[in-house]
């Protein structure tokens, strides 16, 4: 029993890096606030991101998983997601000429950490399409090892999230003495690009599944 959790709990871990690892709206944001804010920006949007992902866990648990796996439900989630990813892209990329480690928007102390983990873990359509698919069906297999097997692999999901999300808050954080403008600068285009290529790829797919299905 005790091997088989381990081994939900390191396999969970290593799934859920795989995932962290993919930019997204989450790490753009913890990648900008952490210019101005410091080291603790990552662990507090995790904070917000895991208290959505458990939410989400007991629903899928309490019978919410048929519900995500339609297609309908598919289409509006990516043509949705897609639209907030391209909103956010274009944004970014605007705003690149203005952008300075030095400077500090009017607002944006103000901004709810954790709150603003659970907006954009939301906002974000590859995180319910993986929950509605990957997640959904480990979540199946952990089952069967009662709720030590779920709570084995909630715990590797979110470790594998707030590790990585430490290291780039807290490399982001300390590091910015060695950042210039212009690096920065580079750095959040290249983020804004992926979140372009994300909004496509959703935006396709939706609009795919809708035809398919006319």
């Amino acid at each position: 029993m005790e091997i088989s959790l381990l081994t939900i709990f390191c396999t969970s871990f290593i799934l859920a890096l795989s995932g962290a690892l993919m930019p997204g709206p989450l790490l753009t944001v913890t990648v900008s606030e952490s210019s101005r804010r410091g080291a603790l920006v990552g662990p507090m949007m995790i904070f917000g991101h895991a208290l959505l992902e458990l939410a989400l866990v007991i629903a899928l648990l309490s019978g919410l998983a048929p519900f995500l796996v339609r297609d309908d439900v598919f289409i509006v989630i990516s043509l949705t997601g897609g639209a907030v990813l391209l909103w956010m892209g274009t944004t970014m990329l605007r705003s690149l000429p203005q952008l300075s480690l030095a400077g500090q928007p009017d607002g944006s102390k103000s901004r709810n950490l954790v709150v603003t983990g659970i907006v954009l873990s939301a906002a974000n359509p590859y995180w319910l399409i993986w929950w509605a698919s990957i997640g959904l069906g480990y979540i199946m297999y952990s089952m069967k090892f009662g709720i030590m097997g779920i709570m084995a692999f909630f715990l590797g999901h979110i470790l594998a999230d707030l590790a990585w999300y430490c290291f780039i808050s807290f490399g982001i954080a300390k590091g910015r003495h060695f950042f210039s403008d212009s690096l920065y600068r580079k750095l959040i285009g290249c983020c804004a690009v992926f979140l372009l290529v994300f909004s496509c790829w959703f935006l396709y797919g939706g609009i795919d599944k809708a035809i398919h299905l006319a």
